[in-house]
């Protein structure tokens, strides 16, 4: 194999040339940025506070994933115990919400049970997309009040839009005993799927890939312009043109078809119909540490505009200046149900009324530096145009000899770990032609 050309330097390229490495393999990898990294990228501000792009931590027990980035990081990782909390109508509750309702007011608990019962002992309900399983799974009251708000703030859609596939463990399901002793009383199950996490000492989560220019030749400011299949060769916004032997991409799915002379209208309609969210990330960096006892809390009320929140001081003492701490909040968008339409000031304001309203700023805070750094793409939406569409787009570029991976090339909703697995994957496909 002469040359194997990778499109993107996130984790999941990081994966695709740790495969292509034990071949002997060294790829040449072209960055649109002219930082590597992607959305695993890590940036420190004026003031020494680092914030990564989102709320990027390592909860793999894929020991050997846990093995390979911690070799990475020369075993020098901060090990926690994850802290997770909701908030609802002004009650923080523990995460998950179906398992500590203690708390919330008698009546409300008392309807919410009653309905669970109802649907467990009911007919069996028919699952046609992700509202009818919330509702088979936890009872109607109880779905509407939290997943289903959450779903409208985090994935900008109805949960009747959106299929199931997408799940796995996200969305524990408790037996009745479980709900009801954790409405009656505090305590401690566990049953989360993340439990425990690791997080790099220094740099922040980009430090995973901080070997990655010595086992590729990356080349950064290089944005994919127009690939030609049937010649192998791809030309960049920079006016350069490369040829390939085998290319790995990583680019979205939406962005990477238009790309692609000669694309069939059926597999270009079928792009644009994938549906991803845009996040505004907004960094806040504060005069004191205790902001929050979790290193992340889940917002429901639909007023509040952040879905999520992430305390990055908490991960690494190195995330901060001594005696600091810093908050990112999560407030998403997408072209096709929820626009963004409003400046990032706005964005920013916005979130800093909520911090101070639900309790997390204080307003005699000093508020040492905000920014919004907006990403086009986010989450990959489930919604019920994606199957079909993912299907004629996937089978188009298999026809055609491009190998894609990560979250916006497989289009799906993927952990660290599993974007790691999907470029080795990647990677496999290329060294078995």
């Amino acid at each position: 194999m002469k040359k194997v050309v990778i499109l993107g330097s996130g984790i999941s390229g990081l994966g695709a040339t740790y495969r292509l490495q034990q071949d002997g393999i060294k790829p040449l990898v072209f960055e649109k940025d002219g930082y590597f990294g992607g959305k695993t990228a890590s940036f420190v501000n004026d003031h020494g506070f680092l914030f990564d792009l989102g709320p990027h931590i390592s909860f793999t027990k894929d020991e050997r994933i846990q093995k390979i980035l911690a070799k990475f990081v020369n075993d020098e990782y901060e090990s926690l115990h994850v802290k997770l909390h909701n908030y609802w109508n002004g009650t923080w509750l523990t995460h998950p919400v179906q398992l500590h309702m203690h708390g919330l007011p008698h009546d409300l608990i008392v309807e919410m049970v009653s309905e669970f019962v109802k649907e467990q002992h009911g007919p069996e309900r028919k699952i046609n997309n992700y509202e009818d399983w919330l509702v088979a799974s936890y009872g109607r009251k109880f779905a509407e009040l939290f997943p289903m708000q959450y779903t409208r703030k985090y994935h900008t859609t109805e949960a009747n839009n959106m299929c199931t596939e997408w799940l796995g463990p996200r969305m524990y399901r408790p037996s009745f005993e479980e709900m009801l002793k954790g409405a009656l009383a505090p305590w401690n199950p566990k049953v989360h799927y993340v439990s425990h996490f690791r997080y790099p000492t220094h740099n922040g989560f980009v430090s995973y890939l901080k070997e990655f220019p010595k086992m590729a030749e990356i080349t950064l400011n290089h944005e994919v312009m127009a690939i030609d299949p049937k010649k192998k060769e791809i030309r960049f916004s920079s006016g350069v043109t490369t040829n390939y032997d085998s290319v790995i991409s990583a680019i979205p799915l939406p962005d990477l078809i238009p790309m692609i002379q000669s694309a069939p209208r059926e597999v270009v309609e079928a792009a644009d119909l994938l549906s991803c969210s845009t996040c505004v990330l907004v960094n806040v960096s504060v005069d004191r540490t205790d902001l929050s006892e979790s290193h992340m809390t889940y917002f429901y009320d639909q007023d509040i505009c952040f879905s999520r929140l992430s305390f990055p001081h908490m991960l690494s003492p190195n995330n901060a200046p001594a005696k600091h701490g810093s908050v990112q909040a999560e407030t998403y968008f997408s072209k096709k149900y929820r626009p963004l339409n409003k400046p990032t000031d706005t964005v920013i304001d916005d979130v800093i009324s909520g911090l101070k309203r639900s309790g997390v700023l204080r307003e005699g805070d000093k508020i040492l530096a905000r920014e919004a750094r907006v990403l086009k793409y986010a989450n990959v939406i489930y919604d019920l145009d994606r199957a079909k569409a993912i299907e004629i787009v996937h089978g188009y570029l298999k026809e055609i000899g491009i190998a894609y991976c990560g979250r916006y090339g497989d289009w799906a909703y993927m952990w660290t770990d599993e974007s790691f697995i999907s470029g080795e994957r990647a990677a496999t496909t290329v060294l078995s032609k």
